[in-house]
């Protein structure tokens, strides 16, 4: 299934994809439904509930297909973020493909290479960004702002010390994510990635997240990124140094991730601060990133 937000009445409301494109409004087709989840109306609930709400999704969806419903149903929504304000920060994987790892040092004239772990930052929650919505530049901060396209993982069922045999069962679904990095704010705190990558207007997400079971095989994925329609990133997640379940068994060491938490797992090669000359993003682009089987996730850059 494909699962979105948008706003109903000033309030974020989950939406579920019917065969025919349009959206179906959850909460109003659950009148009758016996589920508190889907009464309640928002994708963090849906997700919270997991297995319980499932079955009463599909019979919703099931009904709306045959006809029912049809006051509950949208043809053309304007998608918040799936998760406009996550409960926590968005975890995020750097340096977990290889061409990038070797572009960031070619472009900084160092030598860090792969790491023995998979390296961690996080992004706050001010820092979402909606499908259509604008990735923020502020010149006084950051004259370098990059892109980075990346596949996310939602987690499902909670867990701490999750084993990689197990971490699949905890995923319920996947979107895309652009990591917008402020590359001189990063270098000028020392290196470390939070300052230079949690600036407002720095994480879009979504469109929506498509359900685990709807992914064929999320290292098998195509993932690419365009500038205006310039080609600039362009690779396959089956390149990722640490897979999913690592990322996640590895994450979880004395750390409970919950229902709804965000996982970026890192992005190929073609960002922009390694291009000679550097390319950085300008007011009026136009950022697209592409992930196979999840779709496109849109967004244009302005001034704060």
């Amino acid at each position: 299934m494909r699962l979105a937000t948008l706003s109903v009445g000033g309030k974020p409301s989950a939406v579920v994809e019917l065969g025919n494109g349009s959206w179906l409004v959850v909460a109003q087709a659950a009148g009758a439904s016996n589920s508190d989840a889907l009464k309640a109306g928002s994708l963090q609930a849906i997700i919270e509930a997991g297995d319980d709400a499932a079955p009463a999704l599909r019979e919703l969806v099931s009904q709306a297909e045959a006809g029912q419903h049809a006051g509950a149903v949208v043809t053309d929504p304007q998608l918040m973020a799936p998760i406009p304000q996550p409960r926590k920060n968005v975890f995020c994987v750097g340096r977990n493909y290889a061409e990038h790892i070797a572009e960031g040092d070619r472009a900084q004239n160092q030598k860090v290479g792969v790491t023995e772990h998979p390296v961690f930052f996080t992004k706050p929650p001010t820092s979402i960004v909606a499908p259509g919505g604008d990735i923020l530049l502020f010149p006084d901060v950051s004259t370098s702002i990059d892109y980075e396209v990346e596949l996310a993982v939602i987690i499902g069922q909670p867990g701490r010390n999750i084993t990689r045999r197990d971490a699949y069962d905890h995923i319920f679904g996947y979107t895309i994510l652009n990591d917008v990095t402020a590359r001189d704010v990063q270098r000028r705190h020392g290196g470390q990635y939070f300052k230079g990558k949690g600036l407002d207007g720095s994480c879009p997400v979504g469109p929506w997240i498509v359900t685990a079971d709807e992914i064929s095989d999320p290292h098998k994925l195509s993932i690419g990124l365009t500038v205006n329609g310039e080609q600039r990133q362009d690779g396959t997640t089956a390149d990722m140094i640490f897979d999913i379940p690592t990322l996640i068994a590895s994450l979880s060491e004395g750390l409970t991730l919950e229902p709804g938490d965000i996982i970026a797992t890192g992005t190929p090669s073609g960002v922009g601060y390694a291009m000679d000359p550097p390319r950085f993003l300008a007011a009026g682009d136009t950022v697209v990133c592409t992930v196979s089987e999840i779709g496109e996730l849109s967004n244009s850059v302005r001034v704060a």
